[in-house]
């Protein structure tokens, strides 16, 4: 019997088993993994940006959660080696429309209580005679890093406190019951007091085993990246991201410095056909027949025909994709974009066909359930791993939850 059991081995899932293990040294604590490796899913394949919350709804959980995760996130690497580079992220604007949603961006940044600084037409080019703009807003907080590294030193730490990873262990069905809550996957039954639930895109399916009947449906979104080739590896000093299109659900494609030295331009934002669809040819009967008879996500298609067909467009035509970084980098040319493994965002939508723009939680009673964790999910997985050990307290109490593991 253990007393804590965590589905999932990406950042989040990390963060919290390794916090668990901080908090009760004596319990029983097991993460179970379905792949043979950590971070193989969101967590291993997004562009490793430390985002300093520049988007979020002033007050919502992903502006504080990004905000303390950036801090955290950093300082995590420097107590344990992890090399990151603080590079700060350029906003641009490249018409006039943009400049006045710049205002609004930079009002917001404000209200995050964010460092940041408003540059002119030439102070941009100062700073990136690449890049061209009208003009731009510096967030120097941003930075970049291999968030599988940071996942691994996580599962290193968590192990050294006596806990387990069970690799290749895809969970098949739960039962909640007054006590436990009974794990059944493919080679045994795994018995646990308390369940947390980290699974990315399968989160809905994780609640809709233990019959809480979720009121939200997981949506995979693909991003595709291309890669520019190595003599463009200092094209750009900082990460390059255009003015999002507030009628847009996502932020648009950009240039993104990688703490490899390389730079990558994306992602787009392209409809996955199948739950874990990171390359074009991968498709799911059963997913699609499952997001065409959900009425939210059917109405979050139809309302975002237009930009959808755009986004199309712009994955199956190399060219279109490329228009869309020439804005801001006209020097580049299609042969430039040489392929990068993809990667597909768990985004919850609702019943009433809205993308949930928050993180998302849903209990049970032996259970908490990451719901929705898109970007910035991992900047802020370790104050996620903190808020979920607080409520565990709050929900096991922190003496009966001290006594149970004695």
């Amino acid at each position: 019997m253990y007393d804590f059991a965590i589905i999932g081995g990406g950042i989040v899932g990390m963060s919290t088993a390794m916090q668990l293990a901080e908090n009760y040294p004596d319990a029983r604590i097991v993460v179970i993994e379905k792949e043979a490796r950590l971070a193989e899913h969101q967590t291993g394949h997004n562009s490793g940006v430390i985002h300093a919350g520049v988007y979020y709804t002033p007050g919502s959980l992903k502006a504080k959660f990004c905000l303390a995760g950036n801090i955290a996130t950093k300082q995590f690497c420097q107590q344990h080696g992890i090399h990151y580079d603080q590079c700060g992220k350029m906003l641009v604007a490249t018409s006039p429309l943009e400049m006045e949603r710049m205002q609004a961006l930079w009002a917001r940044t404000e209200a995050n209580g964010l460092e940041r600084y408003w540059l002119s037409k030439d102070e941009l080019h100062e700073r990136e005679p690449n890049i061209v703009g009208l003009g731009g807003i510096f967030v120097p907080g941003s930075g970049i890093v291999s968030y599988r590294q940071v996942t691994e030193k996580m599962a290193q730490l968590f192990t050294s406190r006596g806990g387990e990873i069970r690799f290749s262990t895809e969970v098949k069905a739960l039962h909640e019951g007054s006590e436990e809550i009974v794990i059944s996957t493919a080679q045994e039954e795994i018995h646990a007091r308390f369940l947390i639930s980290c699974a990315g895109l399968m989160a809905d399916r994780i609640v809709d085993m233990l019959g809480a009947k979720p009121d939200f449906m997981i949506c995979p979104f693909r991003g595709e990246y291309y890669l520019l080739p190595e003599k463009y590896n200092h094209i750009v000093s900082h990460l390059i991201y255009p003015i999002p299109d507030p009628a847009m659900p996502f932020l648009g494609v950009h240039l993104t410095r990688m703490i490899d030295g390389t730079v990558t331009v994306g992602p787009n934002a392209v409809l996955a056909m199948k739950r874990e669809g990171y390359r074009k040819t991968d498709i799911s009967f059963s997913d699609l027949f499952t997001m065409a008879t959900h009425q939210g996500i059917r109405r979050v298609l139809r309302d975002n025909l237009r930009p959808g067909l755009t986004e199309m467009k712009n994955s199956l035509l190399k060219g279109e994709y490329l228009k869309t970084v020439q804005k801001y980098c006209p020097m580049l040319k299609k042969e430039d974009l040489t392929p990068y493994p993809a990667g597909v965002r768990a985004q919850a939508v609702s019943r009433d066909g809205k993308l949930i723009d928050d993180f998302l939680f849903v209990n049970t009673p032996r259970s908490i359930n990451v719901c929705n964790a898109p970007s910035p999910a991992a900047t802020s997985a370790i104050p996620i791993g903190g808020y979920i050990v607080g409520k565990v307290k709050e929900r096991l109490g922190e003496a009966v939850a001290v006594s149970s593991f004695s």
